[in-house]
């Protein structure tokens, strides 16, 4: 995208705030490697393994008002300082919770670490539509997201060269091993987090360091007059927005987390062959951010995402009710068409709302915790009907509802100026 001479003067911090979003991409999308991992691990069930989404979206809920509280008080950077600091104790203690094989205790790290990228996505989303003219704020933030899409396809290569193992204990093996030996194989298994986590904490504290040197500019709200969360909801598309995003990363977070369960049901495909299709299929998702921003020079935000809300209904149809790679192919596919919904949403969203937009935006980040009741749905609809594929029906509907805040909650943002 351009950025106008009299913008320079953001190319740094733009740079700086942009790499971010390739960070928080690598915890998010370890998350669908993780569930089928710690599900064989722990001896899970598909919902009690979706609990590994409910920890960690269940953290943006409850520490996204306390984040917009802070950065109000103390400004973006010290807020991403905060949120990158928490963001590696939490990957740290992925060390402790695979020593002792404790699944509760992977849940407290993943709540630690989803509680930093609070602090992450409140300050970097709607500082980043800020650092430069409003008109261009959602291509902007698109792409600043599409650097999510690089960390997104890496996080899977990564969990399926370091993660998963591919070895899996047969019924003949339950039979004839002890109590002792499938234990220490779930612990080897669990063990293989241990590496990776540690890698990525190190690499968060680096980054947190070099944020603590570098200048970043705070921006100033024009409207100096307080907000209170009455007063952020009178808007109108910003409630719609919010409503949006919580289904939308709700089918989200479902896509992605059962993308391997899906694929070995499916198609019979191995976990870490699986693993190569997410990172594929994120890979589409990236393209699909750059795509989507370019798009939007000629066709408008709210068009563009009714239509790939509509294109993803379609798509789901045939992964739910076929076998086979026409329901992997499209299913990946469905990955492609939500790539610009997260911050297109955001943008519209916040787009007239003022000196709201701090508060507005930690309101819309809390809507995230759709990513933390949505695949509790989905888990609880394929242990009822033991079948991975028709849980697909949720996401589905939840495209619906995005499908219309295209069409119309956005619309209101338009004419609404308060």
């Amino acid at each position: 995208m351009n950025i106008k001479k009299e913008e320079n003067k953001f190319l740094i911090p733009f740079i700086l705030v942009t790499s971010l979003f390739f960070l928080w991409a690598l915890a998010h999308n370890l998350n669908p490697i993780l569930i089928p991992h710690l599900k064989k691990a722990c001896n899970l069930t598909d919902l009690e393994s979706a609990l590994i989404d409910s920890s960690f979206f269940i953290a943006y809920f409850l520490m996204a008002l306390p984040a917009g509280m802070f950065l109000k008080k103390y400004g973006y950077k010290n807020g991403i300082i905060l949120g990158l600091l928490l963001f590696a104790t939490g990957a740290f203690l992925f060390y402790p919770a695979a020593s002792v094989l404790s699944f509760p205790f992977f849940l407290t790290a993943l709540f630690v670490i989803a509680s930093g990228l609070t602090f992450l996505e409140t300050a970097a989303n709607p500082y980043i539509t800020v650092l430069g003219n409003p008109k261009t704020a959602t291509q902007r933030l698109n792409l600043a997201q599409s650097f999510n899409g690089l960390g997104a396809f890496i996080a899977p290569l990564i969990g399926g060269l370091f993660i998963l193992s591919g070895r899996h204990l047969t019924e003949y093996d339950l039979q004839t091993m002890t109590a002792e030996q499938v234990q220490a194989f779930n612990i080897a298994e669990a063990a293989s987090v241990k590496m990776p986590y540690i890698f990525i904490g190190a690499l968060v504290l680096l980054v947190a360091i070099v944020f603590s040197f570098i200048n970043l500019p705070e921006i100033i709200d024009i409207n100096r007059e307080s907000s209170s969360v009455k007063s952020v909801l009178k808007h109108n598309h910003l409630r719609a927005g919010i409503a949006a995003q919580f289904f939308y990363v709700g089918a989200q977070v479902g896509v992605g987390s059962f993308f391997i369960r899906f694929l070995n049901s499916a198609a019979s495909i191995d976990e870490k062959s699986a693993a190569y299709y997410l990172s594929v299929a994120l890979l589409l998702f990236m393209a699909g951010r750059f795509i989507g921003t370019l798009l939007m020079q000629f066709i408008r935000p709210q068009k563009l995402l009714t239509a790939y809300s509509v294109i993803n209904v379609i798509l789901l149809l045939p992964a739910i009710f076929f076998t086979g790679m026409i329901s992997v192919y499209t299913l990946m596919a469905v990955q492609f068409f939500m790539s610009i919904m997260f911050p297109t949403i955001f943008s519209l969203s916040i787009a007239n709302t003022g000196s709201d937009a701090k508060l507005g935006s930690s309101l819309i980040i809390m809507s995230i915790v759709g990513g933390a009741i949505i695949p509790v749905i989905m888990g609880y609809v394929s242990d009822a009907t033991q079948s991975i594929q028709t849980a697909y029906v949720v996401p589905l509907l939840c495209f619906l509802v995005v499908a219309y805040y295209g069409a119309a909650g956005s619309r209101i943002n338009q004419i609404q100026n308060q």
